[in-house]
C-alpha cells in the first residue's frame, strides 16, 4: 500500500517551520494534507503515531554500501535495510566501490539494482576522477546525465590543486556539488590515529589535524575561485571548523558534515581511557555502573577516516553543529569483514557502521544535551542535505513524496550490532545505551520498516 495516514504524532517540519501535534495523510505515495483530526479516507490504513516525532523521511548523503565489488561487507539489501532500521528514507552511496563509479554505466547499474532490491531510496554519487586515482577528470557531464547529484572521490582526495580546480568548474556548469574528502597525503603520510598524546603513548602513527585543514583551506579557495558548491566531508577538526566558519560569513559556497563518532568519541577510546556521555549529555566514565562495554586499547572498531581526535576537536565539531556553521548529520557508514578488522591496529581498513546507530547518537550528545534543537537536529537531517543535492525530499510540503520517519526521542534502548540488518557489525557503539529511537521509516506511503519487540 501507498496510502496512510500517520495520526497523533508531533510533527516536525524544518523546510515550513511547522512545530506542532498535527497528523500526515500520504494518498498514492506524496504527501497529501499535514493538520490537525484528518479524517480516514475509505480504504486507506492508519498508524498511530501517539507520542512520537513525526518528520520528514530523513537522509544521510554519506553511505558505503559497497555494491559492486566488496558484497562481502554490504550490498544494496543489506545496506538500505540498515538504513530503514536507522529511520533513514533516503541514503547516498560513495563511488569507491570496484570498478568505481566513474562511468555512467556503472551508475545505471547500481540505479536499476537499488530500483528492484533497496528498500530506501538510493541516490548514486559520481567520481571526480578516472579509477579515483586522482589523475584525470572523469567524464562528468556523462555522470550528470546518468542521474548522479554530485561528485566526489571519497576514500581518495584529489592532491593535485589544479585538477580540482577544473572539476569544480565543470561540476558548476551541470550544477553538482563537489564532495570532498579533506586528507592532504603528504602530511598524514601513513598515520592511523590522531597525532597527540595519546598516538605517542600507544605507539601508532600520527595523523595531524593540519591534513584535514590544509584541504579544508584549498577547498574555500576553489570555491571562492570558480563559484562552485564544495562540501567538505567527515569534519573532525578544530581548525576545520574555524575555517569553515570563516568562509561561510564571506559568503563562499562551502559547506560541511559531521559525523556522531566524531562528536560523541575522542581519541582516547583507542587507548581504552575514553569518557562517554549519558542520556542527559553529561560526561562519565565508561565504568561507572556498568553503563557501557569496556572496549580494550587498539580495539580496530575506533580506526576511522578521519580518525578520532582530542577534546578540543570534539567540542568544536559540537559548536560548530549548535551554531550553523556544520549543516549536515551523516554516518559515513563505512562496513568490514570480520576477519579484516581482526588484525593489528596498523593494518585494520578505516571504518565504522553506523546507519542505525546515528540518530540516537546525535539526539544524544546534541538534544538531550540542551546542544542542539531537536527541530535543527530534523533539520541537518533532511532539508539542509536536499538543498545541498537538489533533491525534491526533505519536506511534507504537498505532493512531496511520502517519505517521513517516525521516532521517540526518549525510547531507551541497546544496540547490539548481532542484531544489525547489515552484513558487518564492525561498530564502537556495540552494547551501548541509547536514548531515541526509530519506530517507523516510510518510503513512498510504504512501511519498509516498523519496530517491533522481534527486532
Amino acid at each position: 500500500m501507498k496510502s496512510l495516514l500517520v495520526t497523533g504524532g508531533h510533527v516536525i517540519d524544518p523546510a515550513n517551520h511547522f512545530d506542532a501535534a498535527a497528523d500526515v495523510l500520504i494518498l498514492d505515495g506524496k504527501i497529501s494534507a499535514v493538520g490537525k483530526s484528518l479524517s480516514t479516507p475509505p480504504g486507506v490504513e492508519t498508524f498511530d503515531a501517539t507520542g512520537k516525532v513525526v518528520c520528514p523521511g530523513l537522509i544521510d548523503l554519506h553511505v558505503h554500501l559497497r555494491e559492486p565489488g566488496h558484497t562481502a561487507k554490504e550490498n544494496l539489501a543489506t545496506g538500505t535495510a540498515a538504513a530503514a532500521r536507522g529511520g533513514f528514507t533516503s541514503v547516498v552511496c560513495m563511488p569507491n566501490t570496484s570498478p568505481p563509479i566513474d562511468n555512467s554505466g556503472t551508475v545505471a547499474l547500481i540505479r536499476e539494482r537499488a530500483g528492484r532490491e533497496g528498500l530506501v531510496n538510493v541516490f548514486v554519487t559520481g567520481a571526480i576522477s578516472k579509477n579515483i586515482a586522482g589523475e584525470e577528470l572523469a567524464s562528468i557531464g556523462s555522470l550528470k546525465r546518468a542521474g548522479v547529484v554530485a561528485i566526489t572521490d571519497d576514500g581518495h582526495c584529489v592532491q593535485n590543486n589544479e585538477l580540482m580546480r577544473r572539476a569544480c568548474e565543470y561540476a558548476k556548469m551541470f550544477n553538482l556539488p563537489v564532495m570532498d574528502h579533506c586528507q592532504d597525503y603528504s602530511l598524514v603520510t601513513d598515520g592511523v590515529m590522531h597525532e597527540g598524546y595519546w598516538s605517542t603513548t600507544l605507539g601508532l602513527r600520527g595523523w595531524p589535524a593540519a591534513g584535514e585543514e590544509m584541504i579544508v583551506a584549498r577547498n574555500i579557495l576553489l570555491a571562492e575561485l570558480t563559484g562552485a558548491k564544495i562540501h567538505c566531508q567527515h569534519l573532525s577538526a578544530a581548525g576545520s571548523v574555524a575555517l569553515l566558519r570563516e568562509a561561510k560569513k564571506r559568503g563562499v559556497p562551502v559547506s560541511g558534515e559531521a559525523c556522531p563518532h566524531h562528536f560523541v568519541l575522542t581519541d582516547a577510546a583507542i587507548a581504552g581511557s575514553e569518557k562517554y556521555w549519558n542520556h542527559d549529555g553529561k560526561e562519565m566514565a565508561a565504568s561507572q555502573a556498568g553503563a557501557l562495554p569496556s572496549w580494550p586499547a587498539y580495539h580496530t572498531h575506533f580506526k576511522m577516516n578521519p580518525p578520532l581526535r582530542a577534546r578540543k576537536d570534539r567540542e568544536a565539531i559540537i559548536e560548530g553543529l549548535a551554531d550553523g556553521t556544520i549543516e549536515i548529520l551523516c554516518s559515513d557508514h563505512a562496513p568490514h569483514c570480520d576477519y579484516e578488522k581482526e588484525v593489528e591496529f596498523d593494518y585494520a581498513p578505516f571504518g565504522i557502521t553506523g546507519l542505525e546507530t546515528e540518530l540516537a547518537l546525535s539526539l544524544m550528545q546534541l538534544f538531550h544535551a540542551g546542544k542542539v534543537s531537536l527541530s535543527d537536529i530534523i533539520s541537518k537531517f533532511t532539508v539542509a542535505p536536499a538543498r545541498l543535492l537538489n533533491l525534491t525530499k526533505g519536506t511534507l510540503n504537498p505532493g512531496a513524496d511520502g517519505d517521513v520517519t517516525i521516532f521517540d526521542p526518549d525510547a531507551e534502548w541497546t544496540f547490539h550490532a548481532k542484531q544489525s540488518a547489515s552484513k558487518s557489525r564492525n561498530s564502537p557503539f556495540d552494547g551501548w545505551k541509547l536514548k531515541g529511537r526509530p519506530e517507523a521509516t516510510i518510503v513512498g506511503g510504504k512501511k519498509v520498516w516498523v519496530e517491533s519487540s522481534d527486532d
